[in-house]
């Protein structure tokens, strides 16, 4: 078994690129990481990492080995869980990710009830509105709102979610309610956009008459945390494109106000992206089908006695 963890240790160091978040991630020292790739090499006789001070990346010896190394990990995953099947007690580690909203409002506080469940699961959740590569993080699933872009990904649908353009009565008494779409780019309003290294949301889809349109917006600061792009809406900073459910309370309580009601920006999907083989996993497949019930029942929760 001690063998089998240097094997596991090995692959989240050349997946995640150091000692150090990869020790993170798996609940050790780096030390103790360190010392576990030794006794790999040892084992071996060969040298696996190339350390440098900032990243370790694998040798020849190592990116064979780290092949072959993964899909010995993911035959004995599959095997626990043809196992865990069949005895009807699922366990395991399950490794989740989520946007910040969504994670906050509706992930994250589920997550007890699910271990109480089966409370021989340990999750271990991760929030960021970064797009996270599933991949190479060892993700098991990936609660998102977008679509799927990759094809070594599968997705299962939960519901689509109403999005809407929203702002503050402060703001929109300064700088005017657009009355048309076009209205936006024309008269230079403050759009707060969500955005970092890599994101393609440079503008604003709205469901007009003639279907879809982009508008290419613009603001005059931008972010990669979606609640901090709520908090600078209800200061009265600019307008936003958000999740009808995210904003629900505020709108409801008169902080914010949707506007251009009559052209919504396209809803977007919330879905559970997982590699492939993931939903095989029961573990995996019992938490897709909790979360997405849960979501469901909270977001139709929060949208009773909407306003406009």
């Amino acid at each position: 078994m001690a063998y089998l963890d240097n094997i596991a240790v090995f692959v989240r160091v050349v997946e995640l690129g150091s000692l150090s978040a990869a020790g993170r991630d798996m609940r050790i020292s780096p030390a103790v990481a360190s010392n576990r790739i030794k006794e790999l090499e040892k084992h071996l006789g060969v040298r696996l990492l190339n350390r440098t001070t900032r990243q370790l990346t694998p040798t020849e010896h190592g990116r064979v080995f780290y092949d072959g190394a993964k899909k010995v990990l993911e035959a004995v995953e599959e095997a626990e869980g043809a196992v865990a099947a069949l005895s009807g007690r699922p366990r395991g580690t399950i490794r989740v990710t989520a946007p910040l909203g969504l994670g906050k409002r509706l992930i994250a506080s589920g997550i007890p009830e699910f271990h109480e469940r089966y409370p021989e699961i340990s999750v271990r959740l991760r929030l960021s509105d970064h797009d996270v590569d599933i991949m190479r993080e060892g993700i098991d699933v990936a609660f998102k709102l977008g679509l799927l872009e990759s094809s070594s990904l599968r997705m299962r649908g939960i519901m689509d979610c109403e999005r809407v353009l929203a702002a503050a009565p402060a703001y929109l008494a300064r700088r005017g309610e657009p009355e048309r779409p076009e209205q936006l780019v024309e008269d230079r309003h403050d759009c707060l956009m969500l955005r970092f290294p890599g994101t393609r949301e440079y503008f604003w889809t709205l469901q007009t008459a003639e279907g879809p349109k982009k508008f290419e917006v613009r603001g005059p600061f931008d972010t990669d945390d979606g609640d901090v792009i709520t908090g600078w809406a209800l200061e009265g900073h600019g307008i936003i494109n958000k999740p009808r459910f995210e904003i629900e309370p505020f709108l409801r309580d008169g902080r914010l106000k949707i506007i251009l009601p009559d052209t919504p920006p396209v809803p977007v999907k919330l879905a559970a992206i997982y590699p492939h083989r993931k939903l095989q996993d029961p573990k995996v497949r019992l938490l897709v089908d909790f979360m997405a019930e849960r979501c469901q029942r909270m977001i139709g929760e929060i949208l009773k006695g909407r306003v406009i």
